[in-house]
């Protein structure tokens, strides 16, 4: 294909290829788009799927009954891209990139039709996979992942057409919790299989166990510190059960929540450099090392991990839609960077709040942190004023310096947004010291005299203190 686009003035006009149309993928052409016009740049986009723009974070929601209609998870439509100048191709598929032809081979997924499409500039916004373990049953009906829209309806369509209501969730992270209390929600009997010693694995041991009761509080059946060996089907081949070592769980239906891989074939053939978590490497601007006009941003990049200072791989929506933002604003001719992140994240289990930034134990250990944490039970209001309720905030200074290392929150309403004053602190740099000045906003309906955070910030200042030898 050609990739000269003579316009009147004989200028030759640049072509930008997206592969990938949801956060980062669209974010990138929409921000190109709005930097330069139609007869500067041609955009062409390849999305896999029936769906552009959508949460992936709703899903659940959606699921739960929460979410009533789920067009209200797309942000744009494929027709809402087109109009804006983007030549969209939908259930189409890039399943190869030649570098040094600077050009992509697509598939369309309904037709089997190939074709090679050139571009001046390529931006990889491939996302994540639902991990699917190798275990024997693993593809019968009746086992979904939840990454898209097109996996959240074939869900919801299993659910209506089965008579059963037993549910088996495997994994207990963010995706694996929030589906366990959808189903709950939809009057299933819900049996939730977890590899870990508790529940969330990003959290310490000591928050998940939380978690758990919470979850077994709203009439979960937690099984911790067990690995699914295979999925039981029946005569007609649909799943029956999930079976463990020790046991076999009954199922009508079961949710994989396993967590996610970045989605890297094409860019990891094509000789792109991939870092240790399976994430495509990137420098600042977001561009892929090495290659000087291809971007990558999304579920399929890894980010640089302020606090650690190694990069890790982080599937949120959040860092998506900002390195899509930066991608397009470069792509476009300006200039823009993503410093990283400090690993925030928030979730919730039924009216329970968890939130987290930072380094858990187990990090701070692995990359040879010293450290002393501290654990602080408070409430989000003040003690006297109506709906205060408890919360938990465990926190991890550096050893000697007392550099904020991470925070972990546990407790209902009002709990779970005040991480965002650790993540704050965490990319500053602050020590926990410092943290103590900080002038929060109080009121009795806000918070205690003492905001919880610096509370826990007061009590690591002695900690560290305590253990200065």
């Amino acid at each position: 294909m050609s990739m000269s686009h003579g316009s009147g003035t004989g200028r030759r006009k640049e072509r930008l290829v997206v592969v990938g149309g949801d956060a980062a993928g669209m974010s990138a052409a929409s921000q190109a788009r709005r930097l330069r016009g139609a007869d500067e740049l041609e955009i062409v986009a390849f999305e896999r799927g029936h769906f552009t723009s959508f949460s992936a974070c709703g899903i659940p929601y959606w699921v739960g009954g929460d979410v009533t209609d789920r067009d209200r998870l797309i942000a744009r439509t494929p027709d809402e891209h087109r109009e804006r100048g983007i030549d969209l191709r939908m259930r189409t598929e890039v399943v190869e990139i030649d570098v040094p032809g600077a050009r992509v081979r697509s598939r369309n997924l309904d037709s089997g039709a190939e074709e090679w499409t050139g571009y001046d500039k390529l931006v990889i916004a491939t996302g994540a996979r639902p991990v699917r373990p190798d275990l024997p049953g693993v593809d019968a009906p009746g086992v979904h992942g939840v990454q898209t829209l097109d996996d959240g309806q074939a869900l919801l369509d299993t659910l209506a057409a089965t008579e059963g209501r037993r549910a088996v969730v495997v994994g207990a992270g963010y995706i694996g919790v929030e589906m366990a209390e959808a189903l709950i929600r939809r009057g299933y009997e819900v049996t939730v299989v977890n590899r870990g010693r508790e529940p969330m694995s990003t959290l310490d041991p000591d928050m998940g166990r939380l978690v758990r009761t919470a979850m077994e509080g709203m009439g979960v059946t937690m099984v911790n510190g067990a690995e699914v060996t295979k999925i039981l089907t029946d005569g007609t081949g649909r799943v029956r059960a999930v079976a463990t070592q020790d046991a076999e769980y009954p199922a009508d239906v079961v949710v994989l929540g396993i967590g996610v891989r970045p989605e890297t074939g094409p860019a990891r053939a094509a000789g792109l450099p991939v870092g240790e978590h399976g994430g495509l490497l990137t420098d600042l601007a977001m561009r892929v090392r090495g290659h000087e006009n291809i971007w990558a941003g999304g579920d399929c990049v890894e980010v640089l991990d302020l606090v650690s200072g190694r990069e890790r791989h982080i599937a949120l929506g959040t860092h998506a839609n900002k390195h899509g933002q930066i991608i397009g604003s470069n792509v476009a001719g300006g200039y823009a960077v993503f410093p990283g992140v400090v690993g925030t994240a928030v979730s919730k289990v039924c009216e329970l709040e968890i939130a987290r930034t930072g380094l858990r134990e187990k990090d701070a250990r692995r990359v040879g942190l010293q450290f002393e944490t501290v654990t602080v039970e408070s409430t989000s209001r003040a003690g006297y004023y109506p709906g205060a309720a408890p919360m938990t905030v465990k926190m991890l200074a550096e050893r000697r310096t007392g550099r904020l290392l991470g925070v972990q929150i546990v407790g209902r309403e009002g709990a779970g947004k005040r991480v965002d004053v650790a993540a704050v602190a965490l990319t500053a740099g602050m020590t926990v010291e410092q943290m103590t000045a900080l002038d929060l906003g109080y009121a009795p309906p806000f918070s205690p005299v003492w905001d919880p955070v610096l509370v826990a910030a007061r009590k690591a200042v002695a900690a560290v203190r305590d253990n200065a030898g």
